[in-house]
């Protein structure tokens, strides 16, 4: 089988199983086939076996946070699916998939001081998923492939080409590797048909033998040591789907057992230790990956929530080399391949006044960050583009991150039509759209475009159950109701998402302004802080906080022609668009002032049916300039445009073009969704 048939099949999800399992479905250049991380904890000794510190860390310790940032200085191209092993000089990366989805062939040395990447190398052929641990003096890359598994083992003295040494007993992929006490150990694999349970020992590279079996066999999972045991964390099993076992194996007494269970089944995930502290770092959680991280106890057999990534990571290859942890490359939030390193440092926290010193974890991360250098944000902006019949993701550079439809993402049965809205939802691993014209609401797995819930008949409008007429604003919340604003049908629908059953607020039909009892033609149905909701009445320009049971908390008239999509912003501050032409962007309170707004009137500025305006973390105001065929953001200081994604009156399907993009939401890099932070 040829490399160009073998990315094939990695972009149809194949892999080189020869048989369909489950992936997570990556997006741009397509990579499926991943990264186990090989975690090296060991030095180029063979590793430390002393028994971990105490709870509260090192001896003269107080207690620590596991720092997790960006490095600098990032990968001079994007990879997955690579092996790493760290060594006194320096962490070694090898092979992986590239951005075009082929294997490659280098090794590279980053320097623990710098973090700068380096060439120093090449394995013997184009490989990836194998996995690399260093051993006396040299470091070994286990089995991998590239259009099928390989049994091969291969060496290299750091600064040299890699030879091969020997072979393992059966061809491997998808597996990990590491160094303890003067041993190299291999875990968990698929050899094409299989998987492969045994826990195989080595001393060289050339001779193995089998020291314990997995009770749950498992590829790509996550491996850390500590002491004389070696912990696999997760990874998908026979059936395809992922596992959330904790697995223990004592490599003094040869005995394998299941020890504890982490709060998810995850697989892609890699694992570290540092200062006798075993951390799981990132994976895919729900078919996306995740921005995790968790501190795990051996002495309890849990995993822990230690924070976040500075990003959704999944795919990457760990080490740890001295006090420093690395994360390198793997795949993100977008589905396409990373150029980033992540640095893991364990830091002294002083423990707060008054109180008993105890082990903390924590990270960086945790606090939002402002937008990059240069930036008007950080993370993914989503754009419903309904005169195009689609959903788009773009990042602050105006790439194009992901289209749905797309290739491998069908359409729903009964089309893709009109989408008005789409919000991110599930900590950004699915996506909730109404297509008001189609009269369906959708819900989408992301990135992989996996019709997850759908309600509506398409193109068919009624009130009865099953039936909308133009949805609008359909949100995700979190008990697991779906909400809609059922326009034309003049009522607020609430559906639960197992059984379809629904409750409403107003009256089928009657379109005035009466809350509860009836609303004038809603198209707008936020949820709040508080679990009420916040409603736009486009007869009469009213807007109205309402709770779920039908209380009315206030109700406000604004001075605006056509009131849309409501949020609110502060303490009785709110933000709504006034669709029109000349349209406008106004702020107002509960009395119904207009405390600030945006109206020019001609030129640039002008904005032409605006439908969703939305106050990002920065400031920055975003929002749809529907027949502009524009995205735009502005800033209310100088009340200027100062991004924009679509040129300006020109609407097309090509790179910066939209056509009538009515729905709008920003995903941030740790999977959050600041603009509706209530909703499920």
């Amino acid at each position: 089988m040829s490399e160009e048939e073998a990315t094939r099949r990695s972009r149809s999800r194949a892999g080189f199983s020869h048989r369909r399992r489950r992936r997570l479905a990556l997006v741009g250049v397509g990579v499926v086939v991943v990264a186990i991380a090989a975690v090296a904890r060991s030095t180029l000794n063979g590793g430390d076996s002393s028994p971990p510190p105490a709870a509260g860390g090192p001896p003269g310790t107080g207690p620590l946070k596991l720092v997790a940032k960006r490095a600098p200085r990032p990968l001079p191209a994007p990879i997955s699916g690579e092996s790493v092993a760290a060594t006194p000089g320096g962490v070694y990366v090898m092979g992986g998939l590239d951005s075009a989805g082929n294997s490659a062939a280098g090794i590279f040395r980053l320097d623990p001081r710098t973090a700068r990447l380096k060439a120093a190398g090449n394995l013997i052929g184009p490989l990836h998923d194998a996995a690399g641990t260093a051993l006396g003096g040299h470091v070994l890359v286990l089995g991998g492939g590239t259009t099928t598994s390989t049994d091969a083992v291969q060496t290299f003295t750091p600064g040299q080409d890699a030879r091969a040494v020997g072979r393992l007993p059966t061809a491997r992929s998808d597996l990990a590797a590491i160094t303890l006490g003067g041993r190299a150990y291999v875990l968990g694999g698929y050899d094409g048909q299989t998987l492969s349970a045994e826990v195989l020992a080595t001393p060289d590279g050339k001779s193995f033998s089998t020291l314990a079996r997995l009770p749950v066999p498992v590829r790509y999972p996550a491996v850390a040591g500590s002491g004389q045991t070696i912990y696999v964390f997760g990874g998908d099993t026979a059936g395809g789907k992922p596992t959330d076992a904790i697995q223990a194996v004592d490599v003094s007494s040869g005995s394998a057992h299941v020890v504890g269970h982490l709060p998810a089944a995850v697989d892609h995930a890699s694992a570290v230790t540092l200062g006798g502290r075993v951390y799981v770092l990132g994976g895919s959680v729900g078919a996306a990956p995740t921005p995790r991280l968790l501190a795990f106890a051996p002495a309890s057999g849990r995993a822990k929530d230690a924070g976040s990534l500075p990003m959704p990571v999944s795919n990457a290859a760990a080490a740890a080399s001295t006090s420093t942890g690395y994360l390198v490359g793997g795949i993100g939030q977008n589905g396409a391949p990373l150029t980033s390193i992540i640095t893991l440092s364990l830091v002294p926290a002083p423990a707060p006044a008054g109180t008993t010193s105890t082990a903390s974890t924590t990270t960086s991360a945790k606090a939002p960050a402002p937008p990059s250098s240069g930036a008007p944000f950080d993370g993914q902006l989503m754009i419903a583009d309904r005169g195009n019949n689609r959903i788009i993701v773009v990042d602050a550079k105006k790439h194009l991150l992901w289209r749905y439809p797309g290739p491998g993402r069908p359409a729903p049965p009964g089309g893709f039509y009109f989408p008005d809205d789409a919000f991110f939802i599930k900590n950004g691993t699915g996506i909730i759209t109404n297509e008001e014209e189609n009269e369906t609401i959708v819900e989408l797995g992301y990135p992989s475009g996996k019709i997850l819930w759908s309600y509506g008949h398409p193109g068919v409008i009624g009130s009865t159950a099953g039936y909308l007429h133009e949805p609008d604003d359909a949100y995700l919340l979190k008990d697991g109701t779906i909400t809609v604003a059922d326009a034309q049908n003049c009522r607020i629908l609430f559906i639960k998402s197992g059984d379809k059953s629904t409750s409403q607020l107003g009256t089928n039909g009657v379109c005035a302004h009466n809350p509860p009892q009836t609303f004038g033609s809603p198209n707008g149905d936020t949820p709040l802080a508080n679990g009420d909701i916040l409603v736009s009445e486009v007869n009469g320009s009213y807007i109205d906080e309402v709770t779920r049971g039908g209380h009315v908390v206030w109700s406000a008239h604004l001075p605006i022609a056509y009131p849309s999509d409501p949020q609110k912003i502060g303490p009785d501050r709110y933000l709504a668009s006034d669709y029109t032409r000349p349209g406008g962007i106004v702020e107002f309170d509960r009395r119904g002032h207009i405390l600030w707004s945006y109206r020019p009137t001609s030129g640039n500025g002008m904005l032409d049916h605006p439908s969703l305006a939305e106050q990002l973390p920065n400031g920055l105001i975003a929002a749809n300039d529907d027949y502009r065929d524009r995205v735009v953001l502005i800033d209310p200081k100088t009340k200027r445009i100062v991004w924009q994604y679509g040129r300006t009156d020109h609407a097309g399907t090509g790179h910066n073009r939209l056509n009538t993009p009515d729905g709008l939401d920003f995903l941030d890099p740790s999977g959050n969704t600041p603009t509706h932070p209530y909703t499920g």
